[in-house]
């Protein structure tokens, strides 16, 4: 917190918010809005106006003689050149394999119990993978759900037992998940809507009845280009677009058609296709639209030229290739802002440390420096890392394709019909709904 007269600084809101009580800190309305697209407050904006997040790889300083605070500098910035055009696939590989170890093996110190999360995916097995290289007793868990439609507890115990890990496990049931919706607000102090924190903050708790660390598979997506979001685009890509004007129509005669509607469904997909860059990036990451959010526009006071996709235009480069440019776009904004926030609140909300050693700066600059035809080797997503623990992991994990770690939506209740989760949220606990007006907004509802 900076206004140029006060200054403070924490790991977490609520910090500030004891330090300069609540009569000291002024909502930022803006961030209300930016939260309705996103579905976590980008970064450097926060909650409250003159509170900013520090943003990954940037250091600030600040003079208590002057009471002066700097510009936050960057000290490290992600290079996206592909310097390793002549490198060999298995090359590749086996160098991957190596820079992973060393990883693997760098965060596993620790002189208090240790274990990981194994979720059945290939990020999660390939660090169980080289645990068990090291050597030494390995303990994982695993977070399932009373729904087959997303549990992926059967893959993650054909890892555990491939690799002979201690192996414990949780279900979660549609009733638990309700229970624990209301803790988002204790959890990230702020709006945050990724329902998915709800089976971490569990995986988390059964694993800190053990384990004091754990080490997670979170990173990969972004490093190896795992998502399916970037073949998604990839092909709306192809399409010709068209005027904005054109997509805020269609967006108005889609909200009158009830959303299973089979003119509702080609709506969609026509407004899809016909946006470009930006814009259709920001459909396919889930976030509400303009034209959804245009009532909030005028509750938080927004003025019409406010720029909704700001976040991830400032990270947009055409120079890119185009899957190395959706990479790079997660890397700066979904990953930090979502995933690994996701992470860090829901574990320390139990006392866990978690460790992303997928995340080594060693390892982001490799990758990035292969060219995509090595990064996603065979054309498939992940496929350097598939090659190189091809002989490692069991056939069916390496054969599975990308599968989110959510829950179905009607795990969470009536959210009212069509009700964005992230609206949701922002309602039901962090504005009054009979108020409506745009006061404190950390009262709960």
């Amino acid at each position: 917190f900076y206004d140029g007269k006060r200054f403070a600084f924490a790991s977490e809101l609520k910090a500030i918010e004891t330090a300069l009580a609540p009569a000291g800190l002024a909502t930022d309305q803006t961030a209300l809005y930016d939260f309705l697209g996103y579905r976590y407050v980008p970064a450097p904006k926060t909650l409250y106006r003159h509170c900013f997040k520090l943003l990954p790889g940037h250091t600030l300083s600040y003079d208590p003689a002057s009471g002066a605070a700097s510009e936050p500098r960057p000290h490290w910035r992600l290079e996206t050149a592909a310097t390793r055009d002549g490198i060999t696939a298995d090359d590749a590989a086996e160098e991957l394999r190596e820079i992973i170890d060393e990883s693997v093996r760098d965060q596993m110190i620790a002189d208090v119990p240790l274990g990981f999360f194994l979720s059945g995916g290939i990020d999660s097995s390939v660090v169980v993978a080289a645990a068990t290289a090291a050597g030494g007793r390995v303990e994982t868990f695993s977070i399932g759900f009373d729904s087959d439609e997303v549990s992926e507890t059967p893959f993650a115990r054909l890892v555990a037992e491939h690799f002979g890990t201690a192996h414990h496990e949780k279900i979660l049931s549609q009733a638990g998940a309700q229970d624990l919706l209301p803790s988002l607000k204790e959890w990230f102090d702020e709006p945050f809507a990724d329902e998915s924190a709800l089976p971490t903050f569990l995986v988390s708790s059964i694993a800190r009845e053990r384990v004091t660390v754990v080490l997670t598979g979170d990173g990969g997506d972004e490093v190896f280009g795992g998502y399916k979001t970037y073949d998604r685009f990839a092909r709306y890509a192809e399409w010709p677009s068209w005027p904005q004007v054109f997509d805020r129509g269609v967006a108005r005669l889609r909200r009158r058609l009830h959303r299973r509607n089979p003119v509702n469904r080609f709506l969609r997909v026509l407004e899809m296709g016909l946006s470009s860059d930006v814009a259709l990036w920001s459909k396919i990451m889930h976030g509400m639209s303009h034209d959804a959010k245009a009532k909030y526009r005028n509750e938080f006071g927004l003025g019409k030229d406010y720029d909704d996709w700001w976040h991830y235009r400032q990270y947009w480069r055409d120079d890119l290739p185009l899957r190395t440019r959706l990479q790079y776009i997660d890397f700066h904004t979904f990953l930090p802002g979502l995933v690994l926030t996701k992470v860090d609140r829901t574990s320390m909300a139990v006392s866990l440390e978690a460790r992303v050693p997928l995340l080594s700066r060693r390892l982001i600059e490799f990758s990035f420096s292969l060219p995509e035809t090595i990064r996603y080797y065979g054309d498939q997503s992940k496929g350097i890392l598939r090659h190189a623990y091809r002989d490692i992991l069991p056939q069916p994990i390496l054969e599975r394709r990308k599968k989110g770690f959510g829950v179905p939506r009607y795990y969470l209740g009536d959210l009212g019909e069509g009700m964005p989760l992230p609206e949701h949220i922002l309602r039901e606990l962090f504005l009054e709904p009979d108020r409506g007006d745009t006061g404190d907004a950390r009262q709960s509802a």
